[in-house]
């Protein structure tokens, strides 16, 4: 993209985890779908791009919105907490439990707890419910 500024890509993949999608957004993707779309759809998505629009599926949208709709991090905690406490702590808050986070981030569901408690004690708070309310403010 940074050598043809003017190209409009539109990426069209399996992929629909958050990471993918943004990276994608990031680099400078116009639109993005996922490659269960019919033919037709591909080439309406085409002609959305050539037209200037930016075209999703519709999952992908949903999850670009939800991103934008999640409570942000005060400044108070992101100052206090590593960068990987706080993508454990943003999984906690989402619900999943120490294995799922785990799974998530490649770490043992011990790993996880450990610095689920140092975020308890960089936070002073005694649980999970204390620390996503004082680190989560819409």
């Amino acid at each position: 993209k940074t050598r043809t500024p003017q190209t409009q890509f539109l990426m069209c993949t399996v992929f629909e985890d958050e990471e993918s999608i943004f990276n994608a957004l990031k680099a400078g993707a116009s639109g993005y779908i996922l490659k269960n779309v019919t033919i037709d759809e591909l080439v309406k998505h085409i002609r959305e791009i050539y037209a200037g629009l930016s075209p999703m599926s519709g999952l992908i949208a949903r999850k670009v919105i939800m991103h934008f709709q999640q409570p942000t991090m005060s400044d108070e905690a992101r100052s206090l907490l590593s960068p990987r406490e706080q993508e454990v702590l943003q999984y906690l808050s989402r619900g999943l439990r120490y294995k799922e986070i785990a799974s998530k981030v490649n770490l043992s569901a011990e790993t996880v707890r450990t610095h689920i408690r140092n975020i308890y004690i960089k936070l002073q708070v005694d649980n999970k419910t204390e620390a996503i309310n004082k680190v989560y403010r819409r």
